[in-house]
């Protein structure tokens, strides 16, 4: 049985039998046994975490354990969230925002990254060179993650719909293989397997608009949160930990990015190009950007129509933790 469980019991069967409380099982229910995180090829800091052990080597004095998982995208990421399959996890803003408003309970509480990670690519072969010329044709996207948001945002933004393209739903790394097979029209396209294609397949970016990429959150689920608030702070500690190293350290980022994500060495530095890491701490920078782009997410019936999405994003952003923790670096 898992400790956290044992303990909740054990401390209800006391109380029932009218025993005192043992403070010290009273303290060990304060922490979680394990702290289940996801790493991703988008979120460089996780990378950094997972191969330092720097939050395992935090957490030994308590006895809590981590616990890494790997996330291929946004949409993946959630969907641990909402099964209780991790505590932590990586996405893109605008994906927290579409699964919080879908009932996922969760929390953004960091900015892991300020990326341009997604852009609309064509096969090096290709004669399409603007948006519009994609009407009618194949493109690949991940459904409920930042790329497909930003396709549709792209589409809007040059006089297009969904219902005038076929979108294909493939996972980032299918969709850059389906692209330089020729199988579809268009990808959009997520960092570092965008950057992968350009480099090595020479795919051609056709639409960039680093405003339709939105931030990279770090979201943890509500219930964590309530239960463990010092813990989320120690998670974010080390996340920190990993920005400023990052920062810091630009070369062997890049060469542990390589390493860890299987990646050639300019394929990584083109990635971290494409990320400022200066702004971690989480609130109206990120709620406005929210607002900003939630229009699509009502216009593509994607959320359920009537859904408040300013109150949505009240709910989802959680300024305390990162503020106090990245004014104490």
């Amino acid at each position: 049985m898992e400790r956290r469980h044992f303990l909740r019991l054990t401390t209800a069967a006391a109380a029932g039998l009218g025993l005192p409380a043992l403070s010290g099982l009273a303290n060990a229910a304060d922490l979680p046994a394990t702290i289940r995180l996801d790493y991703a090829t988008y979120s460089p800091p996780s990378l950094v975490l997972k191969k330092f052990g720097w939050l395992e080597e935090d957490l030994k004095s308590s006895g809590t354990n981590v616990k890494w998982v790997q996330s291929q995208g946004s949409n993946r990421a959630l969907e641990f969230l909402n099964s209780d399959s991790i505590d932590f996890g990586s996405t893109a803003g605008l994906a927290a925002l579409l699964a919080r408003a879908n009932g996922n309970p969760i929390k953004a509480v960091y900015v892991y990254s300020r990326p341009e990670w997604t852009a609309l690519a064509v096969n090096k072969d290709s004669p399409i060179a603007t948006v519009k010329e994609l009407k009618g044709k194949k493109i690949a996207a991940t459904k409920g993650t930042d790329p497909y948001l930003f396709l549709l945002r792209t589409l809007h933004e040059n006089g297009l719909s969904k219902s005038d393209v076929e979108i294909v739903h493939l996972q980032h790394p299918d969709g850059r293989v389906a692209l330089e097979q020729n199988r579809v029209d268009a990808w959009a396209g997520l960092d570092p397997h965008l950057a992968a294609s350009e480099l090595e397949a020479g795919s051609r970016l056709i639409y960039r608009n680093v405003n339709f990429n939105t931030y990279g959150f770090l979201n943890v689920s509500d219930n964590f949160a309530a239960r463990y608030p010092e813990q989320v702070k120690r998670v974010l500690r080390a996340y920190e930990r990993a920005r400023l190293w990052i920062i810091n350290n630009p070369a062997e980022t890049a060469k542990l990015i390589a390493e860890e994500a299987h990646l050639s060495l300019p394929v990584a530095q083109l990635q971290l190009k494409r990320n400022d890491f200066s702004h971690p701490r989480i609130g109206k920078e990120h709620s406005d950007a929210l607002r900003a782009a939630a229009p699509i997410l009502l216009e593509e019936d994607l959320v359920k129509p009537g859904t408040d999405l300013n109150k949505t994003i009240q709910a989802l952003i959680d300024p305390g933790f990162s503020q106090s923790i990245v004014a104490s670096f």
